[in-house]
């Protein structure tokens, strides 16, 4: 009998590799995991790579966009 495959999930991890090259800003980020507080406490425990540009308090982050999607908020009503 064959195996059944799993496309939601196929699709799912090809949008991950997709975009794990890709990066977002702060804000963008922010919106989708469900805000500020919430990306800088996924970003301090590791689950979130970021890079800063420089090292001044208003420089530009990076996010990893595979990351961030990984930890997107419930956007069902």
């Amino acid at each position: 009998m064959m195996e059944q495959v799993d496309t939601p999930a196929i699709h799912l991890e090809n949008i991950f590799l997709a975009m794990a090259n890709k990066s977002f800003c702060k804000t963008t980020a922010a919106q989708i995991v469900g805000g500020r507080a919430r990306l800088v406490r996924l970003v301090e425990s590791g689950e979130i790579r970021a890079t800063k540009t420089s090292r001044q308090q208003n420089g530009r982050w990076y996010c990893n966009a595979a990351d961030v999607l990984r930890h997107c908020r419930n956007m069902r009503k």
